[in-house]
């Protein structure tokens, strides 16, 4: 069968751990291990229909890497190793992003916007809208119309609701990416 894969940028790990405890509540049997993107081929990440992708927010909202700031590489180094455009039609797609409200509250996870941006311009069905309700910022790029474009987790300020965000979240985006998957069988 088929799984989800599970791809994510990260800066200081904190995307990753974040993967990580997706992963774990999704189980083995749906989901493939998280992997860094700095640490895959073009080919590893496109072989999958359902994908969850996660960012970190870096720089002023740009795609993560060292344009923006980024000491390892990230979305932005793997990216270019692209052959062509990216291409994700067919594909169905949740994102999720991390970002600091009380110190970037004037960007807050605008990262996110990029690589929902991108995935969106690259043909993907993108799943996972999330509410901005209970997150204090001034501005984020990440939303659009009156919500954030994917999952956003603020482990700095708010890591308390980490775990309940998660599981509300995968409850919405799980039965959709597993339905992307079921269709391509």
């Amino acid at each position: 069968m088929k799984t989800i894969g599970i791809f994510f940028g990260t800066e200081t790990g904190t995307t990753r751990l974040i993967a990580k405890r997706i992963h774990k509540k999704l189980g083995e049997q749906i989901a493939s291990k998280p992997l860094n993107v700095n640490r895959i081929s073009p080919a590893e990440f496109l072989a999958h229909d359902a994908l969850i992708l996660g960012t970190p927010s870096y720089g002023e909202g740009d795609i993560p890497g060292h344009s923006a700031g980024c000491i390892e590489p990230n979305w932005e180094e793997f990216l270019a190793k692209l052959d062509g455009p990216l291409d994700l039609r067919g594909k169905r797609v949740a994102l999720f992003g991390l970002g600091a409200q009380e110190r970037y509250s004037e960007r807050f996870a605008s990262s996110l916007f990029k690589l929902y941006e991108l995935c969106r311009n690259a043909g993907a069905e993108i799943i996972g809208s999330w509410s901005t309700e209970g997150y204090t910022f001034k501005h984020s790029a990440a939303v659009v119309d009156g919500r954030f474009v994917g999952l956003v987790i603020d482990e700095r300020t708010q890591g308390m609701h980490t775990n309940a965000r998660l599981d509300a979240w995968l409850d919405e985006v799980q039965p959709l990416l597993m339905d992307r998957l079921e269709q391509v069988a």
